[in-house]
């Protein structure tokens, strides 16, 4: 798989096994959002945190991974 860049995306997992494979981050503003938005947790709240990326146009479902799931968040 391609990203932006031309590079090509590193996968993980075998294709076999379809429920391990990863892509490379690609989408560098919605990763900084996510960041952003997940620092902001302690001070905030998880309800202004989701606010704000819903204001962003993060997709509904990363952003509730990411906020209420933060086991499934990727790794940096």
């Amino acid at each position: 798989m391609m990203n932006d860049s031309g590079e090509l995306a590193t996968l993980a997992g075998s294709a076999g096994d379809a429920g391990s494979v990863r892509r490379q981050r690609n989408d560098i503003r919605t990763r900084d959002l996510i960041n952003q938005a997940v620092a902001s947790i302690p001070t905030l709240g998880l309800q202004r945190a989701a606010e704000f990326l819903a204001t962003m146009n993060v997709p509904a479902e990363v952003a509730v991974r990411v906020l209420v799931y933060p086991n499934r968040r990727r790794a940096n």
